[in-house]
């Protein structure tokens, strides 16, 4: 029997959203508890991603020293300094028959199969996996699964974000030594609590669903 999920109400859902916004400005002085943070990283853990194989690794930095030389190279936003945690979403450089092999064999130990029951699978993610031009590209796709995770994370549990594209990924690699890891940044998420900040009590403007949302 699959045990019943813990349930949020579709109203506090709708009003946790509603409350989010992308942050302008953190409040420096606030930092995420650990409790909190545990819960989010666990967030980006659990995010789903195709086939499972979780393409990607997640930066996380605290150290103000080097996040104060991140705002140069982020078009002069001063989001990922005075955040708490800045998250910095990494695809892989390279997922290869061994990495889907590992997994593979984390599937048989974690739910007590056979690795031979598991074979076409596995054979079957090699062959996605065979154009290299486009596993690139999937695995940047998939980064953006796990942003949107987290900030559904943060919004329920009360802490701000601010999803950000505009970012220099080389010079962000190369601050935070990716290229050893063998990652590369995609995307980048400060994590806090907001400052006063002119743009957080602006109602949010959205089409209505009629526009956006076709019932067939």
């Amino acid at each position: 029997m699959i045990a019943d999920a813990r349930k949020i109400s579709p109203k506090e859902l709708v009003d946790s959203l509603n409350w989010r916004y992308a942050c302008k400005a953190f409040d420096a002085s606030k930092k995420l508890s650990d409790d909190v943070w545990a819960a989010l990283e666990q967030s980006l853990i659990l995010s789903a991603s195709s086939f499972g194989l979780q393409p990607w690794k997640f930066v996380v930095v605290t150290d103000q020293s080097i996040k104060d030389q991140l705002p140069a190279h982020s078009w002069g936003q001063r989001q990922p300094a005075d955040c708490s945690h800045l998250v910095v979403l990494c695809r892989l450089d390279e997922m290869d028959e061994a990495y889907v092999n590992n997994y593979v064999d984390r599937i048989a130990q974690t739910r007590s199969v056979s690795r031979e029951s598991l074979t076409s699978y596995a054979d079957m993610m090699l062959g996605f996996l065979k154009n290299p031009a486009d596993k690139g590209v999937w695995m940047e796709k998939q980064c953006y699964i796990a942003l949107g995770t987290l900030l559904t994370a943060c919004a329920v549990l009360g802490v701000d974000a601010c999803p950000m594209e505009g970012f220099d990924p080389k010079a962000y690699d190369r601050i935070l030594g990716l290229e050893d890891k063998g990652i590369k940044s995609v995307l980048v998420c400060p994590l806090g609590y907001r400052a006063e900040d002119k743009y957080a009590g602006l109602k949010k403007v959205r089409f209505d669903s009629s526009e956006l949302v076709v019932k067939i």
